[in-house]
């Protein structure tokens, strides 16, 4: 018995023995190492999607409509819109001397008139080639035959009483019978003071594509440099932007326009324009006429429309007629008709910085009975000149 039990304790023992030895053998092993923590990355917003792919709405703190605060209504809300400014008025140059200052630009005119006839009167022995040759440069210099004619007559005899001519004695002879030709004599003022006590009326006629709307234009700033204070009547309302155009030019020097519905009735235009001129004690009421029309109405009907309208607050003191100096007999053409139904009263002659003959000034004189006031000699905005016999034949003439 004591042999079983000294038995069963040595085999406690060696089995404690050996469940230590296995222990400590997992201790010395090295556990491996902990999985690293994956960091906290916020995903970004979701796109939008539609459809059986979009999201179920969140539920967010709504307020109704007796919580949100609304305005009672007792101040307006103002909106401030950015200031506009106001376009700066030019001073236009002065009138005085203007053909002087602008002489250059003739110089196509004087190389065909002023100079052809220099060169022809310079030689020695002036036979009937010669007389023929200085005929036919004044007729291509659209002076007319019936002027033509004359100056040459005038010419010969001068001549023929000169003897030995110098080139300074020839000069001064042409520049004489030249001035003759244009008439010094004729009133060459554009009239702006009425009989009434009014503003002065004037009204510019001609046919689209002389230039009419921009010498109104001009003719606008010519009045300003002359100290006067001008109301613009845009009664061309039949071509596209005239009104526009005519505005734009008023605003460059202080001057009102009086304007109507594209496509609206010329003479209310002109009419309002002769009002307001009055209400606003202007100098001068001037007024753009159209030079086409898109309707039955024949030009000439409407342009005499016009005349009897504003004539109702006072007479016209003048009527200009806007003519392209390019255009030789064809403008001449057109004179004739506006003068049968607006009495025309003074010329204008636009582009005789260009190809237009210096001549065309004495034949329209003559066709018309009635002065060249205004010529214009460039694009620039002070390019209207009023007209002066002694500088213009000097400018075509020549030193």
């Amino acid at each position: 018995m004591d042999i079983v039990i000294l038995a069963v304790v040595i085999a406690v023992v060696v089995v404690g023995a050996l469940g230590g030895l296995i222990v400590g053998s997992r201790r010395t092993k090295q556990l491996p190492p902990p999985p690293p923590t994956a960091p906290d990355i916020t995903a970004p917003p979701a796109e939008p999607h539609v459809g059986d792919e979009a999201e179920t709405p969140r539920e967010e703190p709504r307020r109704t409509v007796e919580e949100v605060d609304l305005p009672d209504g007792s101040t307006p809300v103002v909106i401030e819109e950015p200031p506009t400014e106001a376009p700066a008025i030019e001073i236009p140059e002065p009138t005085a001397g203007r053909l002087v200052r602008l002489r250059t630009r003739l110089s196509r005119s004087q190389n065909v008139l002023g100079k052809g006839l220099l060169t022809l009167l310079s030689r020695e022995h002036l036979d009937e080639d010669t007389w023929e040759e200085i005929e036919d440069t004044l007729l291509t210099s659209d002076i007319g035959v019936q002027p033509t004619q004359e100056l040459v007559e005038r010419l010969r005899a001068r001549v023929k009483v000169l003897g030995t001519r110098t080139p300074a004695e020839l000069r001064g002879l042409l520049r004489e019978e030249l001035i003759t030709l244009v008439d010094p004599g004729m009133d060459r003022t554009v009239h702006t003071e009425n009989e009434t006590g009014g503003p002065g009326i004037v009204m510019v006629v001609g046919v689209n594509g002389t230039g009419k709307t921009t010498t109104t234009g001009k003719l606008a700033r010519v009045l300003v440099a002359d100290g006067n204070t001008v109301v613009l009547g845009a009664a061309d309302t039949f071509r596209a932007a005239a009104a526009d155009q005519l505005e734009t030019w008023g605003e460059r020097v202080g001057a009102h326009t009086v304007r109507g519905p594209e496509g609206g009735d010329p003479a209310s235009v002109a009419f309002d324009a002769v009002k307001e001129g009055k209400e606003m004690a202007a100098d001068v009421v001037l007024i753009d006429t159209a030079g086409r029309l898109h309707t039955k109405t024949g030009l000439m009907d409407e342009l005499g429309k016009v005349k009897r309208v504003v004539e109702k607050h006072a007479p016209l003191d003048e009527v200009l007629l806007v003519l392209d100096a390019t255009t030789g007999q064809n403008g001449l053409v057109q004179a004739r008709v506006f003068a049968e139904v607006v009495n025309i009263t003074g010329i204008v002659l636009t582009k005789l910085d260009g190809t237009a003959k210096g001549g065309i000034v004495v034949a329209v004189q003559r066709e018309l009975g009635v002065p060249v006031k205004l010529i214009g000699l460039g694009e620039g905005a002070d390019d209207l000149a009023p007209f002066e016999p002694d500088a213009f034949v000097d400018a075509l003439i020549g030193e």
